[in-house]
């Protein structure tokens, strides 16, 4: 069951090839949820071929628009890249990330991203991410093509889904991606009104509540009670200020 919550998210792939290859991959280890981020050509006969048995998966794929849309709905989200950043951001290897992957999918609706096959993830998309996923490779060259990296991460879902036990529930339903992303537009406002941040020179800081919202792993009551506190402090301000 919990792999039937696991998303697997391709944003804007350019070569359908690599989208029906990737079908086939997710097929062969139990995985069937396939989500396109503006894919360049798709549908498109070459996917159904690459895709071979696994035509099923792409005909249940979802297409959207935005990375926004792709996630809204997951409460843990994970990218794949072997970048490093500016701003430090939690880590884990495949077998690693797997785990966690699979502990969450146990609660609700989680996704893997995977980026372009040119340039990968940008920043502002592994900002939107609690863990980064690393495939250890030779440092000679580890690039990796696009479906091969989606069958890495599928193998060891796979491999773990039968190891890995089902943690006891949480007392309250997790933050979705949209509401930990509504919670922090909301205090990006209250900081500029209060003069904490400055709209035109806003650093690190934003970036640095979000990398706390995604480490933590906010539930739905901590959400609303933030957001509580956001808008009580909102409305004090507007009382002093008339």
């Amino acid at each position: 069951m919990r792999l039937n919550n696991i998303n697997i998210v391709l944003v804007q792939p350019s070569h359908p090839g690599n989208i029906g290859a990737a079908a086939r991959a997710m097929k062969t280890m139990g995985l069937q949820r396939l989500v396109l981020v503006n894919p360049e050509r798709y549908p498109d006969p070459q996917a159904d071929w690459r895709a071979a048995s696994a035509v099923d998966v792409l005909d249940a794929c979802r297409i959207c628009p935005s990375l926004d849309e792709a996630v809204a709905g997951c409460h843990w989200v994970v990218g794949t890249s072997g970048r490093s950043r500016r701003i430090p951001w939690p880590v884990a290897d495949v077998r690693a990330a797997a785990v966690k992957l699979l502990e969450q999918a146990a609660v609700g609706p989680v996704a893997v991203l995977f980026g372009r096959e040119t340039d990968g993830l940008s920043n502002d998309e592994l900002q939107r991410c609690n863990l980064q996923l690393r495939i250890p490779a030779s440092p000679k060259y580890p690039s990796l093509n696009l479906a091969m990296a989606v069958q890495v991460v599928a193998y060891e879902l796979h491999l773990q889904s039968e190891a890995v036990p089902v943690e006891p529930v949480w007392d309250r339903p997790p933050a979705t991606a949209a509401e930990v992303d509504a919670m922090l537009e909301h205090w990006r406002q209250v900081l500029v009104v209060s003069g904490f941040l400055k709209p035109d020179n806003p650093g690190q800081t934003l970036t640095r509540l979000r990398r706390l919202a995604v480490r933590v792993g906010l539930d739905r009551t901590e959400v609303h009670m933030l957001r509580g506190i956001a808008h009580h402090l909102q409305k004090f301000d507007d009382d002093r200020s008339g």
